[in-house]
């Protein structure tokens, strides 16, 4: 599994339709796409929402990032994220 992060901006239609049930439908759709929201965040400023969600590879990370988008109103921009623990081990001898 690959980690993604998804930054999320809410449109003046998706902020009326916030509810626990639509946070339900959004954990169902990225768990369909073989995913888990491993954590997720509500803003204050540019960016109003951010998920970490772990997802098989960046075809499902793509798929899910515009089915997400489709279904709850809010515009994702979906970012690759790798671990420093990855990182460091994949910058040895560059």
């Amino acid at each position: 599994m690959a980690t993604y992060i998804m930054f999320g901006k809410y449109s003046l239609d998706s902020i009326r339709q916030i509810s626990e049930k639509r946070t339900e439908k959004a954990n169902e759709l990225i768990r369909k796409n073989g995913g888990e929201i491993k954590s997720g965040y509500s803003l204050l400023g540019k960016t109003d929402l951010v998920l970490i969600v772990e997802l098989p590879d960046s075809e499902h990370a793509l798929k899910t990032s515009i089915a997400l988008s489709k279904l709850l109103g809010i515009s994702f921009t979906t970012a690759p994220a790798v671990s420093m623990e990855n990182f460091d081990k994949l910058m040895e001898g560059v």
